[in-house]
């Protein structure tokens, strides 16, 4: 079982979520909030960042990463996104690699992330959501 998290609406019309170890993030469909949809992409951002932590840093130092801008189409009909861009951009501009080691790079980054990234993992299957709800009185 996975980390158990929650979320709480605000007085405002805002929504607060938290998790069991202290973490928080507001979210809703105001200006300057962040939606469910864009919390979906930053997931997808977040996990590529994390999974290529090391073979950045491995290669350009410590404290090094990547930019990583998350796109989608989403389609109003089906109420759904049905696919996800994802650009992945590490500035290597001042550890002077040559064309073969940047390849390198991006190959092991790749290898990274598609081995260590459980939010693209479950977004590339059908993944089943249970819904229970239940009415207190």
């Amino acid at each position: 079982m996975g980390k158990r998290l929650w979320v709480e609406r605000n007085k405002d019309g805002s929504w607060d979520a938290f998790s069991d170890d202290g973490a928080h993030i507001k979210f809703g469909k105001d200006r300057g909030q962040f939606t469910p949809g864009d919390l979906m992409k930053i997931a997808l951002a977040g996990c590529a960042a994390l999974s290529s932590q090391f073979a950045i840093e491995h290669t350009l130092g410590e404290g090094k990463g990547a930019k990583i801008v998350v796109d989608g189409t989403y389609d109003a009909d089906h109420d759904a996104y049905i696919n996800f861009n994802e650009q992945l951009v590490v500035d290597a501009t001042d550890a002077d690699l040559s064309d073969e080691d940047a390849a390198k790079l991006a190959e092991r980054i790749t290898r990274h992330v598609d081995k260590g990234c459980t939010v693209k993992h479950t977004y590339v299957q059908e993944t089943p959501v249970r819904m229970d709800v239940t009415v207190r009185r």
